[in-house]
This record gives structure tokens, C-alpha cells and sequence, in this order.
């Protein structure tokens, strides 16, 4: 079946097709139609199946022409990476059409997001706490709004946006269109669903909370300690060149970064307390394959669309295991293959009990090679930290000094084998 058959104008299938897409996937051949009949839309599908096209295609064919300077879609998301790639998405497949598109988040300066606001639009894109912002100082209006869209809706009651949503729809006229989309079910979600949609039509292209049937799923057993050394082996003996891996914290971020680097692996990080600007340029650099390993908190888990990336890495395992499959769900996008795999230590097996129990289905675990083990000392994040006197730079710091194994020859770090089943050092 081809997009035109879905009723689509023919100026919005020539921008689709400029993108390289000629058949609609299942979410869209499910959710478009649904869209355009003006039913509300209850949608549940995994990442990277299409999504925003969706929703976003049947949006620009109702929106028809620009009328007036207040926005008449608003589509809320959890991440700024998000709401630039749905935004993005909205301005391409409405290239054809005089239809505008704006983008709001923080991070960045509010000026030039109110001027261009103050220029009206027929699309508003946000994420919750900065349209909250504008619209108290009064850059904006959401009284016109007929489409309304929570995308990643399961993120956003995870991210605490409930309170923020909920005002939100305060605000907007009650005879309206909503879309909620979610790659997984909960009973808080259908709980928000039975407030904010009406007689819903229900969308789901796959069974709740599976991953992506292309990925291919494996883990391995590794102590805390040796992680950073079993990944660097990994991504230098397996030549990955292009390797996105997922820390619970920013500074385990940061450091995990700066390891890899020690190891010759080109590596940047990405979390909320970076700047916009180095999120944007680090996220660049990993596309234009500049960087090899781009490591990123759970911040990163929604809005990352990357084609054709080949492995997700799990350096931690998620503590809440729907954010496992957002996570892999990276990977194996838009029909391709790709390998997620998790570094397990002891003390994270409830998890991975957790995200198996999730998932229905077990996750292999391969046997642990042997590998190198360099000890480099303290990274710059360390001392940072240390500098400022945070407690991880205490005594458990100056034990690690104590206890740090002399470097080798020519100023090079001493080097010691892993050997699986209990055989370590040489």
C-alpha cells in the first residue's frame, strides 16, 4: 500500500517520498487513517516504527493552510532531542504546504523562541516546562489548539510532567482532537488516557512493551570494577565504529567518557546538564561518525534517531525495566538490525530478572571473554569532583590511590588480564 492510498495529498507523499519512504509501516497504515477521520487515538508502538509520521502527516493534511498566528496543533514530548526531531519532521513534510512549525524547549536562550512565537505559527512542538514558561509571559496562546498530541506519554509521567500536562489542558479549548503515543502500557497511562481522550479509538502495532524484533538481544557477566575494560575490548576487537551507551548518572557519564577516550576510543557524553549546544555538537559528531561511542543518561533514551546504528550498549542496567526498551529501541530502526547488549554485574540481577519478566522472553547471556585491564588512575571528572568536595572523593578516593597498581614502562599503565572463572592477573 502506498501513502497516496491513505488519502494523503499529493504534495505531502512527494515530501515522503523525498525522504525515501514508498510504503506506509504499520503504525502509520493504522494511525493515519484514524487521524483523519477526527476519532481520538490511544497508540501503542515501539520505537522507531514511524511514529511521528503518523501522526504528524494526517496533522499537516487537516491543518489544510496557515490561518491566523496562534498555533492550532500543539505536540507536547519529554526531551529536547525529541521535540527538535518531531519538529523537524513536521517542517520537511510540510515543505510543500505554507503551514509554519515552531519549536520550544529549554536549555537555550527563551528570547528567540519568543520572537519567533510572536511571528505565529500553525504547529507549536514543546516540551512541557518551557511552554509553561512562555505561555505565562504571554508569548503564546493555546485557545485555537484542535490537535493535540502527547507523544512519548509513558516518558513524560516518568519524567514528572503530569502536574505540567495537566495544566496544560486547561488551557486549551475542550472541543479538540487527542493523540496520545507510547511505546509502553501502564496503569498510570491508561489512567491519563481515560481523563484526557475521549471514546478513543486503541492502536497497537505490537504487543505491550516488545522490542524491536531486529534487535538482537545478549548480555554478559562482568564484576562493577572491569566493565570499562570488557566494553573498550568489545568495541576495539569487534571494530564497532558507531556504539551509543547508556550510564544511570551525568557524572558516570563524564567519567565512562573520558575512560574510553584513555583507551583510544573517541568518545563524547550527553545529559541534562550539558548545554544545549554540546548536546547538539556531541549528537552531530556520533551522525557524522566522528566519535565512535557517544555515552548518554536516560535523558537520551527518547528523541535519538540515528540511522542504522548497530549496537546499544547497557554499561547500566535501567532500575524501571519499561526504559530498557526504550533504550534498545534505538537500535533496529526503520527495518534495519542491530545488536543491544547488557553488562551485567551481581549486584544488577534483579533488574535483568525484571526486564526478562518485562519482556517474556529470556536475554542470552555469552560467555565473558578474557580481556586486558588498564588501570589509567582517576579522570578528570573525578578530580572535579574531588576538587569540590563531594563525598565519592573521600576516603573511598584515597583508598583507590593507596591501592592503584604501579604503571608500566614509558609512563603506560600497568596491564593485567580478566580471565572468566576466577583466573586474573598475569
Amino acid at each position: 500500500m502506498s501513502f497516496s492510498s491513505l488519502g494523503l495529498r499529493p504534495e505531502l507523499v512527494a515530501a515522503v517520498t523525498e525522504k525515501g519512504y514508498t510504503e506506509p509501516t504499520p503504525i502509520q497504515l493504522a494511525a493515519i487513517p484514524a487521524v483523519l477521520s477526527g476519532r481520538d487515538v490511544l497508540a501503542g508502538a515501539q520505537t522507531g516504527t514511524g511514529k511521528t509520521a503518523g501522526f504528524v502527516l494526517p496533522m499537516l493534511q487537516k491543518l489544510v493552510a496557515r490561518e491566523g498566528r496562534t498555533p492550532r496543533a500543539l505536540i507536547l514530548t519529554p526531551t529536547r532531542e525529541l521535540a527538535a526531531q518531531v519538529a523537524e519532521s513536521a517542517q520537511h513534510y510540510g515543505k510543500n504546504t505554507d503551514l509554519r512549525t515552531q519549536v520550544v524547549f529549554g536549555g537555550i536562550s527563551e528570547r528567540p523562541q519568543i520572537d519567533k512565537l510572536r511571528n505565529g505559527c500553525d504547529i507549536l512542538v514543546a516540551t512541557p516546562g518551557r511552554l509553561m514558561d512562555l505561555v505565562e509571559q504571554g508569548a503564546t496562546r493555546l485557545d485555537a489548539v484542535q490537535m493535540f498530541v502527547l507523544d512519548e506519554a509513558d516518558r513524560m509521567l516518568d519524567m514528572g510532567f503530569i502536574h505540567a500536562i495537566k495544566r496544560i489542558r486547561t488551557l486549551l479549548p475542550k472541543q479538540r482532537q487527542n493523540l496520545m503515543f507510547s511505546a509502553t502500557y501502564s496503569e498510570d497511562i491508561r489512567d491519563l488516557a481515560s481523563k484526557l481522550l475521549t471514546n478513543p479509538l486503541s492502536i497497537d502495532v505490537a504487543p505491550p512493551n516488545k522490542t524491536a524484533d531486529k534487535v538482537e538481544q545478549t548480555a554478559y557477566r562482568v564484576p562493577k570494577d572491569h566493565k570499562r575494560h570488557l566494553l573498550a575490548h568489545l568495541i576495539n576487537t569487534g571494530n564497532w565504529h558507531q556504539v551509543l551507551i547508556f550510564t544511570r548518572t551525568k557524572h558516570g557519564a563524564n567519567r565512562l567518557s573520558e575512560q574510553l577516550e584513555r583507551y583510544g576510543i573517541r568518545s563524547s557524553a550527553i545529559h541534562g546538564n550539558k548545554s544545549q549546544a554540546a548536546r547538539v555538537r556531541a549528537l552531530e559528531d556520533f551522525k557524522a561518525n566522528r566519535i565512535v561511542a557517544l555515552v548518554a543518561t536516560e535523558v537520551a533514551a527518547r528523541g535519538l534517531d540515528i540511522k542504522e546504528l548497530p549496537f546499544v550498549v547497557n554499561y547500566e542496567l535501567p532500575n524501571v525495566p519499561e526504559d530498557y526498551v526504550h533504550r534498545i529501541g534505538r537500535t533496529a530502526r526503520a527495518g534495519s538490525t542491530g545488536q543491544a547488549i547488557s553488562l551485567v554485574s551481581p549486584d544488577e540481577t534483579t533488574y535483568m530478572r525484571d526486564i526478562v519478566r518485562l519482556l517474556g522472553k529470556d536475554i542470552p547471556a555469552l560467555p565473558t571473554p578474557e580481556f586486558e585491564i588498564r588501570d589509567f588512575g582517576p579522570t578528570p571528572s573525578d578530580e572535579r569532583r574531588e576538587a569540590a568536595g563531594n563525598s565519592w572523593g573521600g576516603p573511598q578516593r584515597q583508598a583507590q590511590q593507596r591501592s592503584a597498581p604501579a604503571r608500566g614502562g614509558q609512563g603506560r599503565p600497568a596491564a593485567r588480564s580478566f580471565k572468566p572463572g576466577g583466573a586474573r592477573g598475569r
